[in-house]
C-alpha cells in the first residue's frame, strides 16, 4: 500500500492527460469513419444534382406548355417569350446558364421546344444528361 496521501496526490498528478496509443486509436476510428461517409455524401450530392435538373427541365417544359395554350397554340420562339411576359411564365433563364451541377442549352420553335442538360462533370456534378421535349417528354 502507498504510505500516505501525499504519494497518492503525486502519482495522480502526472496521470492527467492520454497516452499516444490512445489518441491514435480515436485518429484512427475518425479516419475510418470518414472514409466510410464520404463517398456516400458524394454520392447524394450527384444524386440531388441529378433531381435539381430533372426538377428544372419539368418548370421550363412547363412554362412552355403554358405559354402555348395562352397564345393559340404557338410555342415560344425563344426563353425571353417566357422570361418576359407579364407575368412571367418562367422567372429565372435557366437557357445557357449552369446550375447545380448541370448546364442547360434550349431550342425554341414555332412547333416546339427541346431543352437538354448536361452535367459539368459526368461522375462528379451529374451523372447523365437529359431531355425534354415537346410534350414535356423527359428522356436520359
Amino acid at each position: 500500500m502507498i504510505g500516505s496521501w501525499e504519494e497518492v496526490l503525486k502519482v495522480k498528478k502526472y496521470n492527467h492527460g492520454f497516452t499516444l496509443v490512445e489518441i491514435m486509436i480515436v485518429v484512427s476510428i475518425i479516419a475510418l469513419l470518414a472514409a466510410i461517409a464520404i463517398p456516400n455524401l458524394l454520392r447524394v450530392k450527384i444524386l440531388t444534382n441529378d433531381s435539381i435538373a430533372k426538377s428544372t427541365l419539368k418548370i421550363i417544359a412547363t412554362a412552355s406548355e403554358n405559354f402555348t395554350v395562352h397564345n393559340s397554340g404557338n410555342y415560344p420562339s425563344d426563353v425571353t417569350s417566357l422570361t418576359g411576359a407579364t407575368p412571367p411564365y418562367l422567372t429565372t433563364n435557366f437557357c445557357g446558364a449552369t446550375v447545380s451541377g448541370y448546364s442547360y442549352s434550349c431550342t425554341f420553335s414555332a412547333g416546339g421546344y427541346t431543352i437538354a442538360t448536361t452535367p459539368v462533370t459526368v461522375g462528379t456534378s451529374g451523372s447523365t444528361t437529359w431531355t425534354i421535349t415537346t410534350g414535356a417528354i423527359l428522356t436520359p
